[in-house]
């Protein structure tokens, strides 16, 4: 048997909101989707994305509760260029996301940002310092 990672799964307290947020990254995601009860997309590298409300959840896992404290992973969107990671980044914050650091230029060589989506998750923005565009 091979395993091969196939899909990022997001609990979202709100639903809507989040999809929203997820089609200012760029995301392709219907808007019919803000009144499912899950939701899935596959990303052009076939990667599946997919959001459950939390009352989804809970219909199977009754034990299911919010984790608290800061998240242990984050989603990396690697953006064409230095400006693009500044431009989404502005245009997120804009919108009401919370930036957790603004976008800087790493020591490993990568334009980087980090803000929250609506949920607390961390969403890195990066591109490499020599990308087009600078």
């Amino acid at each position: 048997m091979t395993l091969r990672f196939d899909m990022l799964g997001i609990v979202a307290r709100d639903l809507p909101a989040s999809l929203a947020f997820y089609r200012l990254l760029g995301l392709d995601i219907p808007a019919s989707a803000d009144d499912e009860p899950h939701v899935e997309i596959t990303l052009p590298n076939g990667l599946r994305m997919a959001w459950d409300p939390v009352s989804t959840i809970q219909k199977f896992d009754e034990s299911w509760v919010a984790p608290s404290g800061s998240p242990r992973t984050a989603f990396a969107f690697l953006c064409d260029s230095p400006a693009e990671v500044d431009e989404t980044h502005a245009r997120l914050v804009a919108a009401g996301a919370h930036s957790h650091l603004d976008p800087w230029d790493a020591f490993w060589g990568q334009r980087y940002a980090t803000v929250h989506d609506p949920d607390g998750n961390g969403v890195d923005l990066f591109a490499p310092l020599d990308a087009s565009g600078e």
